[in-house]
This record gives structure tokens, C-alpha cells and sequence, in this order.
């Protein structure tokens, strides 16, 4: 079972009535507590306008249209439109069980570290 409370140790437990079980770190727990970064550079937002710059630079990892639009504070209706018009050549998306998530290209990830 993952686990955010145990993190970096495996903890299990055996004990009757309880079934057996096996805790271990959750993916991604390093980037639970931190905030996406700050700035959108200027030149991609000139680019590909501040709405798309921003949602591109927020993917630093992959993301559903939901978890996006929580972090940009944006509505899910805009994050999509925004996804659907990088995806051709900046995004890839994927399904994960009921969640599509998207993640940035090499080219969307080579145009969002621009300084």
C-alpha cells in the first residue's frame, strides 16, 4: 500500500485481524510539498501566449487536466483548451486508469527551460 508517512522506509504489518500488509513510499513524494515554479519565461509566453506558457511550464511532471487546473487556479475547461492545442508537437498523453495524463515532449520540454 503507498503511503506518504512512511517515507523512505517499507513498513509491514501482519498482526491478526488485519490482512497483511506492505507500506511503501508513494511515487512522487519528493515533489509533493513543493509549489511549481514561479515565473513563466517571458519569450515563451510571447511565444505561445502566457495561458499555454503556463500550462506547459507546470507539466514538470505528468499531470491530468484536473491536478493542472488545481495548480494554475485556472478552470478545467481553459487547461484543456490549452492541452489540446499543445499536444500536437510540445505534449504526449496517456491513459492511467480513468485519468489521461499529459507530459511534455523533448521539443515542450527544450522550449519551457528557456531562460
Amino acid at each position: 500500500m503507498p503511503s506518504v508517512f512512511c517515507w523512505p522506509d517499507v513498513v509491514s504489518g501482519f498482526e491478526p485481524p488485519w490482512q497483511p500488509t506492505v507500506v511503501y513510499p508513494a511515487r512522487g513524494i519528493g515533489g509533493l510539498w513543493t509549489r511549481a515554479a514561479e515565473r513563466t519565461p517571458e519569450s515563451l509566453a510571447r511565444l505561445l501566449g502566457r495561458g499555454r506558457a503556463g500550462v506547459l511550464c507546470a507539466l514538470v511532471e505528468p499531470a491530468s487536466t484536473s491536478a493542472l487546473a488545481h495548480r494554475l487556479g485556472l478552470a478545467r475547461s481553459s487547461v484543456s483548451a490549452h492541452l489540446s492545442a499543445l499536444r500536437a508537437a510540445l505534449l504526449v498523453s496517456r491513459r492511467y486508469g480513468h485519468q489521461v495524463l499529459y507530459e511534455r515532449t523533448p521539443l515542450g520540454i527544450a522550449l519551457s527551460t528557456v531562460p
